[in-house]
């Protein structure tokens, strides 16, 4: 097995020199589950921790490695473990926000789901939990990754309107491949092959219950990844996946699994709104005013293309509430900024004070 099988290339190579460290090797982490990682080298899988240095650094939950990370680590043979040094910089990465709180204040953090994708496949049920709001929440995370969307229609078996309900789909996954199969009949499966081949990456996302572990089971021919029905019908079995996984395919191909998500909080977003949103962004040129919020400003395109109904006004108010959430987002992240720099600077008055005593100390 090579580093390119793995799905190194010139990106990461030309990293590599501003983070190269003698006695390091270059890996790829394959499995995370909570604070355990597993990691693949040219020589095999390690299990791997984390440097106590690097953890100690660590200014946020985005420096820590996710699974498709290329890291640096240090290898201990006789046990079959590595060490975790470095994470190089990322070329793709899928973030939420997982905001806590500290008192009433709430303090905004990135988490990084998967890394280094080409593409993410967005698996969603033809049933009754289709949800075409929530189809455009994750494709505006997918498009800010900076990773190929292509939408995933399952379950295609258990509906018989699917002419009907494309056109819907589509409008909404503007310049995104749809695919519509059945992964439980084997149907539409095929399609899947031009985005796995040698070295690429794909990640799949989605909700509970909507046939990833499935696909994935019926991609490589096994079944890897447990499925359970939870439910009286068959549409409403749940994997049980807990963690994220990578999967080396035969093609050469690289799949990785996530747990299932009933919904995502955006982290950046903006150039996933211009692109999920492209028809509202393109009618928003026609605005008379060009920093227009089309909410209630004279002269809104976008106004007048709802009062027309020339967009829906569910796609509309759907603009509307992930704007607010990235501004709501971006509010919060100023906050935790000046919190994060307060304490730096607490932390290094309070070195200067311990230099101070001690140099004080060796004059008595």
């Amino acid at each position: 097995m090579t580093l390119t099988d793995l799905g190194w290339d010139d990106y990461f190579q030309a990293q590599l020199g501003e983070c190269s460290d003698s006695g390091l090797v270059c890996a790829r982490v394959s499995r995370q589950q909570k604070k355990q990682y597993r990691v693949l080298t040219e020589t095999g899988e390690h299990t791997a921790v984390i440097l106590g240095k690097f953890r100690h650094q660590a200014e946020s939950l985005a420096d820590f490695p996710a699974v498709g990370d290329w890291v640096l680590v240090q290898l201990q043979a006789e046990e079959d473990k590595a060490v975790i040094h470095h994470v190089l910089p990322r070329k793709t990465k899928i973030s939420r926000d997982t905001t806590t709180r500290k008192g009433r204040r709430p303090i905004a953090d990135e988490q990084v789901l998967v890394a280094n994708v080409d593409a993410i496949f967005l698996v969603t049920a033809l049933n009754e939990e289709l949800n075409l709001r929530r189809i455009e929440r994750y494709l505006t995370v997918i498009w800010d990754s900076g990773a190929k969307p292509v939408l995933l229609l399952n379950k295609s078996d258990l509906c018989d309107h699917v002419d009907d309900i494309l056109p819907q789909i589509e409008q909404v996954a503007i310049g995104v491949d749809v695919h519509v199969l059945s992964a439980a009949k084997d149907e539409g499966l095929d399609v899947l092959q031009r985005y796995l081949g040698a070295g690429k990456t794909v990640a799949l996302l989605g909700s509970s219950g909507v046939g990833k572990s499935t696909i994935i089971n019926k991609i490589i021919g096994v079944e890897k990844f447990k499925v359970s029905a939870t439910g009286e019908y068959k549409d409403k079995g749940r994997h049980i996946t807990t963690h994220r996984e990578m999967v080396l395919l035969d093609s050469g191909g690289i799949l990785i699994d996530n747990p299932g998500m009933r919904s995502i909080q955006l982290w950046d977003g903006e150039d996933g709104m211009a692109k999920s949103f492209a028809d509202i962004e393109q009618i928003a040129v026609d605005c008379r005013f060009k920093d227009c919020r089309h909410v209630n400003e004279p002269g809104c395109a976008v106004l007048r293309a709802v009062a027309a109904k020339e967009l829906p006004a569910e796609r509309y108010e759907s603009y509307l509430k992930l704007q607010k959430e990235l501004d709501y987002r971006a509010r919060k992240e100023n906050w935790s900024a000046r919190q994060n720099t307060k304490k730096r600077w607490k932390s290094i008055a309070k070195s200067i004070r311990q230099l101070k005593n001690d140099r004080h100390k060796g004059f008595e």
